[in-house]
């Protein structure tokens, strides 16, 4: 078997995800390949498939197919650069809350205190875990499942939020081209046209939207590349120092729009279950993104700032590159940058729809969501779980971009706190967890390099508090108290068998920490085990190679020590850990 015996092929029958009754549970147990470097377990791996039933001849329609792993390093460069940036559009806001200099100096500090950092952890964890669960499966495999479906629950909630920017951003530039374009009831319909575009576009696939993510990010950096070509002749690097009194300083509103402009490096996550090679490809589009996004941001942002008046500073807001465009190099210029303002906010829109959807269905495939989430469409996307997100956005259109902001980042920032604990969590419980990519330091080097990271999140979780925001603290209040109740009612549904879901329990990867005192040979890694394929209809059509009820409970001598199978606790287990069953 795959992992488990050298020379083992693959085994996969396909059963009905089920609503977890302790028939399956009494059925089922915990296993989990394993990419060994030391010896393998003395088992015959004929007489293994000769006990073995044989496998039912079933069609499997071609949308429930293992779907092909499609993003290659550029295509899911692109993508990062859109779930992170996508453009100078919306660092305007710093300008008008600090100035030239503070916006120069965020734009260029925060990358190191917090992009490459959080760049780096994401690369770690999602090579080790390649699915899409992402950041789900790391908490979950360092703290339980009632700690990871709060994570994808906090992480969601924040990424239909930020989804809901991108139609404003781009009404915003048309208001500053035409200002009377979009008047009455023409912004409300331009936005919610444009959300309902973007879901639709996102149903056709990654095979469709990874190619247009990299010639959008083309399209995007051109207009600005001649902005900067045109303004260099004319900066004056002494208009760079402006700033406002420092009395004057809108704090909160210059933090929270430089983090927003760089975090959700994370996100890329969510799609490694759709990479070509994550080991490889992961670390490179994280890195090629890193230089991209910075260039983006500083060099136009150094560009317009050093060629407009000291006082000018005042005047930028959200949409102000076009008129900075128009002062550069006139009309034609500013329409340009308008038009990769929409190209930009589509490419946004469609990145964080990616994630978004991925996430989910990558929850359903681990058991923490129904079943019918995990679908995939004809074409490779889920598209239930396209059409959930859909809805949370439509409900956030109407509010202003800074609310939009405001509302996202404290729920941000708590789970982004709670993946940094996983990262060195993981680090101390599972120092064998195979890690293809891993960043080079000890722990206590990771801990310091996350320490500036994690003041950082602090201190935006508690500025609310100190501003008074009490809009932003009732959201964080409602989104907290809102996943325990979602989680406790998705434990009830799994309990009284409303739908279906795979396995018994989410599966909380726990067999990892457990192989650890298992007597692993010197040298060997453990790695997980594939998330299983989910049809229309919520049957499981491909294990990822792992599902051997029959073989396991009858002893047919796997060879796995003790540590690596455990039995499964009942359907709806609690939510402060314990072992799941795995289908």
């Amino acid at each position: 078997m795959r992992g488990w015996v050298e020379g083992g092929g693959r085994w996969a029958r396909r059963r009905r995800a089920t609503t977890g009754g302790p028939t399956h549970a009494a059925l089922s147990r915990l296993a989990i390949p394993l990419v060994r470097t030391g010896r393998a377990p003395a088992v015959d791996d004929r007489s293994l498939l000769a006990e073995s039933p044989a496998p039912r001849s079933t069609r499997t329609p071609a949308s429930a197919r293992p779907h092909a792993r499609r993003l290659t390093t550029i295509p899911l460069a692109a993508l990062i650069f859109y779930e992170v940036s996508g453009g100078p559009f919306g660092v305007e806001d710093a300008v008008g809350a600090g100035g030239p200099l503070l916006a120069i100096a965020g734009f260029c500090l925060l990358p190191l205190v917090w992009s490459v950092p959080e760049a780096l952890v994401t690369a770690e964890l999602a090579t080790a875990f390649p699915e899409d669960a992402g950041f789900v499966a790391w908490v979950t495999a360092a703290f339980g499942p009632g700690w990871g479906f709060q994570e994808g629950f906090w992480s969601w909630a924040s990424g239909v939020a930020d989804n809901a920017i991108y139609p404003h951003l781009f009404a915003s530039y048309v208001d500053a081209a035409a200002p009377s374009a979009l008047a009455g009831w023409r912004r409300p319909a331009l936005t919610v046209s444009l959300s309902l575009a973007g879901a639709w576009v996102n149903y056709l696939g990654l095979g469709v939207v990874g190619p247009a993510a990299v010639a959008a990010a083309a399209a995007v950096a051109a207009p600005f590349a001649v902005l900067v070509g045109l303004a260099a002749p004319r900066v004056q690097p002494s208009r760079w120092a402006a700033h406002p009194p420092w009395g004057e300083v809108k704090w909160g509103a210059l933090l929270n729009v430089l983090f927003w402009n760089l975090n959700y490096w994370d996100s890329v996550s969510t799609l490694a279950g759709e990479v070509s090679r994550p080991a490889t490809t992961l670390p490179r589009a994280l890195a090629l993104a890193v230089a991209f996004v910075v260039a983006m941001y500083v060099l136009p942002l150094a560009a317009a700032t050093g060629v407009l008046p000291a006082g000018a500073g005042k005047d930028w807001s959200l949409g102000y590159f076009a008129a900075v465009g128009k002062a550069v190099g006139g009309a034609w210029l500013s329409w340009w940058i308008v038009g990769a303002a929409a190209v930009s906010a589509a490419g946004q829109f469609e990145a964080e729809m990616s994630s978004d959807a991925f996430l989910l269905l990558g929850m359903a495939q681990r058991g923490f969501l129904p079943a019918r989430l995990a679908a995939r469409s004809k074409h490779g996307s889920p598209g239930l779980a396209i059409a959930l997100s859909s809805v949370g956005i439509l409900l956030l259109v109407p509010l202003s971009f800074l609310e939009i902001v405001d509302l996202l980042n404290a729920i941000y920032c708590l789970a982004q706190l709670l993946e940094f604990a996983a990262f060195i969590a993981l680090r101390v419980r599972a120092p064998h967890l195979a890690r293809p990519f891993r960043v080079p330091l000890g722990t206590v080097g990771c801990v310091l390099m996350l320490l500036p990271a994690t003041l950082l999140l602090a201190a935006l979780f508690i500025l609310p508090a100190i501003e008074r925001n009490w809009t932003m603290l009732a959201w964080t209040a409602g989104a907290v108290v809102t996943g325990l109740a979602l989680q406790a009612l998705i434990n009830m549904a799994r309990a009284r068998g409303w739908c279906a879901f795979v396995g018994a329990a989410p599966h909380d990867f726990r067999e990892l920490l457990a192989a650890e005192a298992s007597g692993l040979a010197p040298g060997a890694r453990v790695t997980p085990a594939p998330a299983p394929e989910v049809d229309a209809s919520g049957e499981v059509v491909d294990d990822g190679g792992h599902e051997f009820e029959s073989l396991i409970d009858g002893g047919a001598g796997v060879g796995l020590d003790a540590g690596l199978t455990r039995r499964p606790q009942r359907a709806g287990g609690g939510a402060g850990g314990g072992l799941a069953s795995r289908v």
